[in-house]
């Protein structure tokens, strides 16, 4: 029976596609630093990033993994959050250099991950989900201005609550990457099987 090929025009994708779009608009609202700005530029981000779950359950649940979502949900995963990332540091919010560790496990990573699909996909692992959930919701802390609606006491334990969140992500970014090193490495020594088993006489 002849595989039904699954249409890229389906809703998982159409979230994907909606997040990648959301990602300039993220970007513009929070190229000034305002209250109104700073409301804006969360909201536009929760948006973007409670589409990601989204997007993946409808894939799974409905078999609507395509070869485009798979590239689109990755480029635009990476898109938001680099974003994300440096603008909190371009506004002071976040350090430089916690900014360009993330960059760079994220692209070196990637990289790696298409390298290595020709042996063998890479899955993602625990430890790079756990810190993709503690960057959106460490840089979505950063963003709200919780001032506008918290007394002072509380919007500093909730903004500090948002760095140790970061700071989590930072432990299992570079721990992460380590397993995938790792994980590369051992395929790079596994012996090759030969594709033909035709029987020799």
């Amino acid at each position: 029976m002849k595989e039904q090929r699954v249409s890229n025009f389906n809703v998982a994708n159409v979230l994907t596609v909606m997040r990648l779009i959301l990602v300039p608009v993220f970007i513009v609202s929070f190229l000034e630093v305002s209250d109104g700005r700073l409301w804006l530029a969360w909201g536009v981000f929760a948006v973007a990033a409670s589409t990601d779950k989204l997007d993946g359950h409808y894939a799974r649940k409905y078999g609507l993994v395509t070869d485009f979502g798979k590239l689109a949900d990755s480029i635009a995963d990476k898109a938001l959050i680099i974003s994300g990332l440096i603008l909190l540091s371009w506004h002071g919010y976040l350090w430089w250099w916690m900014t360009i560790v993330f960059i760079v496990r994220e692209l070196g990573i990637t990289l790696m991950r298409m390298f290595m699909v020709k042996k063998k996909v890479m899955a993602a692992g625990l430890g790079g989900k756990i810190k993709m959930v503690a960057q959106s919701f460490g840089i979505a802390g950063l963003i709200l201005p919780w001032h506008t609606f918290l007394p002072e006491w509380l919007t500093e334990v909730l903004i500090g609550a948002s760095y140790g969140l970061m700071g989590i992500a930072l432990v299992f970014a570079v721990s992460s990457a380590v397993e995938y090193i790792i994980e590369a490495r051992k395929i790079n020594h596994e012996p090759e099987i030969s594709t033909d088993h035709r029987t020799h006489l």
